[in-house]
């Protein structure tokens, strides 16, 4: 073990990392599961800690308390870490690509181009299967990451931004012609898809968004080492044997993905692919790796305590998690660009 550095070998396999950025992980994966374990006791019916335990671990418990945890909390409180993830992940990796902190799948069209595509079809059909939403989703979000892609092809990171915010009200125009033209039964259900729901949660919408995120990040992170080469430079990458267009496409993809994916299960929750990975920039300095790591957990924990606290500051109102997002979101935002006022240095 180096000075300040841990060495992990397994075979010819070796891994290291900053022993101050392990203990930064760990204590975020320790927080997000206090919350979770939280989550599950609260609600319009409490359950202590011994009840979730017995029914976590024995799966002895009454039937309308294990009926609650099953059906509804336990769902509910998986999909809100995996949605917080894979939005997370596209904002760390899109910022990373583009060099621009500000840039965020949902200010580049994606999360607008998707949620067009998937409200057209619960407003045409809304007995369609949940399976088919992330794959319109993805149609939608991808049509618009190209269209964003052709128009600033060359530009700068700011004209690039600039670009994705003027596709991005474009679409959300669009996207308004198509709600004001429904009828309101239909136009409820939208709306509240819109505002980021995870009410109807459900263990077929945790493993869509599982397998999802599971395929995604597994290529976001395979690609991670040639996107870490391609920011030594041209050349050096070029000796290494490194493409430089072909995972930066193939990462940028990825990112459209699981922001569809995102979509299609939960509805437009915003602030958390911009906001999760600025936060994981206050952790501990380490690999492009650990900081996707970071900003996944860091979003999951948002979604998480934005949903959790709108479900019960409220009770028996609930509060879509998208605006509870909003209402943290906004300010912390704001507290973030205070904080980084005197830096100069490219966000990335």
């Amino acid at each position: 073990m180096s000075a300040g550095m841990l060495v992990f070998r397994l075979g010819d396999l070796s891994v290291r990392m900053r022993w101050k950025a392990l203990l930064a992980n760990t204590g975020l994966a320790a927080l997000l599961l206090v919350l979770a374990g939280w989550a599950l006791t609260v609600g319009s019916r409490a359950i202590d800690v011994q009840s979730v335990v017995r029914w976590m671990v024995f799966h002895d418990l009454g039937a309308t308390d294990a009926l609650i945890l099953g059906d509804f909390r336990a769902p509910r409180i998986c999909l809100a870490m995996l949605a917080g993830a894979m939005l997370a992940l596209a904002g760390a990796v899109t910022q990373y690509q583009t060099r621009n902190g500000l840039a965020d799948p949902s200010l580049l069209g994606v999360r607008e181009g998707a949620s067009l595509f998937i409200v057209a079809l619960l407003l045409v059909s809304p007995a369609m299967p949940l399976a088919l939403r992330p794959v319109v989703g993805l149609a939608g979000g991808l049509a618009a990451g190209l269209a964003v892609a052709l128009v600033s092809r060359g530009a700068s990171p700011l004209k690039f931004v600039m670009t994705g915010f003027g596709i991005s009200w474009c679409l959300s125009s669009m996207l308004v012609i198509l709600l004001a033209s429904a009828d309101l039964t239909s136009l409820q259900s939208a709306l509240l898809w819109l505002a980021g729901s995870l009410q109807a949660a459900d263990w077929q919408s945790v493993r869509i968004a599982a397998v999802i995120l599971v395929f995604a990040g597994s290529v976001i992170f395979w690609l991670a080492r040639h996107t870490e080469l391609d920011d030594m430079g041209e050349a050096v990458a070029t000796v290494l044997g490194t493409a430089r267009s072909g995972p930066r496409r193939s990462t940028l993809m990825c990112a459209v993905l699981l922001v569809a994916g995102s979509v299609s299960v939960v509805g437009g929750l915003g602030f958390v692919g911009l906001i999760a990975p600025h936060i994981a920039r206050f952790l501990p300095r380490q690999s492009l790796r650990g900081q996707l790591v970071a900003s996944m957990m860091i979003g999951a924990l948002l979604v998480l305590a934005a949903d959790t606290l709108g479900r019960t500051i409220f009770a028996p109102v609930t509060l879509p998690a998208g605006i509870s997002l909003a209402a943290i979101g906004a300010p912390l935002l704001v507290l973030l660009l205070w904080l980084r006022r005197d830096r100069t240095e490219d966000l990335r």
